[in-house]
């Protein structure tokens, strides 16, 4: 895998993944930013939901269970000391289906954070704890 990285204008970045996909990345005024797009570490935080996000469709799918919606809500907290890496990141998972059990939405989440979400794994192996927790609406 190969990326690009390449300054548009400040602080502002613009990544591509070698299939003409683009990132934008930006930060704060204060360090010479924009605030016109998200930061590195809040694109960190996007891609480990994202990346857990697919697993866990993915096995419910699998399971026939509908996916009506499904919402991952993080929150992450970070080192006060440089380097500022992350220390906790909580997902909350929620999600709408008509036919799935609690227990589906668990057993997906687990598989997805304990064995295939390389995304959470870099973050664990770090020394970052990882915790979750999910539910599911029926409507």
């Amino acid at each position: 895998m190969e990326v690009k990285l390449e300054l548009d204008r400040n602080m502002r970045i613009i990544g591509d993944d070698g299939r003409n996909h683009k990132t934008i990345f930006d930060s704060v005024p204060a360090v010479g930013g924009e605030d016109s797009a998200a930061t590195p570490m809040s694109i960190m935080l996007q891609a480990m939901g994202a990346c857990s996000f697919m697993d866990t469709i993915s096995i419910l799918r699998k399971k026939r269970k509908q996916v009506d919606n499904l919402v991952i809500n993080i929150s992450g907290e970070r080192a006060e000391k440089h380097p500022k890496v992350f220390t906790k990141v909580h997902l909350s998972y929620e999600l709408t289906s008509p036919d799935a059990e609690q227990k589906d939405i668990d057993r997906a989440v687990e598989l997805s954070q304990e064995k295939y979400c390389g995304a959470s794994a870099i973050f664990k192996q770090s020394g970052c704890e990882v915790t979750f927790d999910a539910k599911v609406i029926n409507p």
